[in-house]
């Protein structure tokens, strides 16, 4: 049989590995939709919807006075664009290659490289996404002024890595109950829509409120994200440490559970999901 030739150097190695995760992320991208073009209109398309039902429902509820002092779509969009990294990142990660796929059967391909694919492909379409959409805001309706923008986006990709964290301990526990996980799943992505704040700031909840959302890293994320967006608005009930301690709790969580559910699985689990 023929093979490939392989460097058995620590550089060749990387490099090969980081070539075969952008081959697999190519892949993950173009999975969904066969055009990449789009699939990111659809993706776009998803989040204006979003952006504009909630710009309604505050108009129609009478919230927009609850709302900070400055570009009112600004306020609605840095929400939006959170929480739909977070909730996209979720359902790639747990959506990934398991150990049972017919992708495992190829020698180089292995969970690791099908999981950092996904995220990565989530985060990829979720950030040119956001990158448009702001253009187009900024360049055909109004300019908009970000005051920190280094630390918005730094936001963007903790919420991007918090759903990923959540997702691989969701991935882990999907082979021994599939159907209860992907309900759970679902759970928490639909209940995001409240609880992850996007309609309200922190400083405004009073103390019995508040410790309803307090334990969502996604609250945190977005709230810390208009603090770094509005300079007029300072986060006072939130940090960004938390959800970054949860999520590397969770991804070493998930990392450990994954590796051992390696260690029995059957490709009987793949058939019956």
């Amino acid at each position: 049989m023929f093979r490939a030739e392989r460097s058995n150097s620590t550089i060749g190695s990387t490099f090969s590995l980081l070539e075969l995760i952008y081959h697999a992320t190519v892949r993950s991208i173009r999975k969904s939709h066969g055009n990449a073009l789009f699939g990111l209109i659809m993706n776009m398309f998803q989040t204006m919807l979003l952006v504009l039902t909630f710009y309604i429902m505050f108009g129609v509820l009478g919230l927009r006075g609850s709302a900070l002092r400055g570009d009112f779509l600004l306020y609605v969009m840095s929400g939006i664009f959170l929480f739909m990294t977070h909730t996209k990142a979720l359902g790639a990660v747990f959506g990934s290659e398991s150990s049972t796929s017919a992708m495992m059967k190829h020698a180089p391909m292995t969970t690791a490289v099908s999981i950092t694919a996904a995220a990565l492909g989530s985060l990829y379409i979720q950030l040119l996404s956001v990158i448009v959409v702001l253009t187009i805001y900024h360049v055909a309706f109004t300019h908009i002024e970000i005051y920190d923008w280094i630390g918005a986006l730094a936001m963007i990709l903790l919420s991007w890595f918090t759903g990923a964290a959540i997702g691989m301990v969701c991935l882990a526990a999907k082979p021994w109950a599939p159907d209860v996980v992907g309900v759970i799943q679902q759970v928490y992505s639909r209940a995001n829509m409240i609880a992850s704040g996007k309609m309200f700031v922190a400083n405004t909840l009073p103390h019995k409120m508040l410790v309803l959302f307090d334990w969502n890293p996604l609250f945190h994320t977005i709230d810390q994200a208009r603090g770094f967006t509005f300079i007029n608005y300072n986060p006072h009930f939130s940090s960004w440490q938390y959800p970054l301690y949860v999520g590397l709790a969770l991804m070493m969580i998930g990392l450990m559970g994954e590796f051992y559910t390696r260690q029995y699985a059957s490709v009987s689990w793949g058939a019956k999901r």
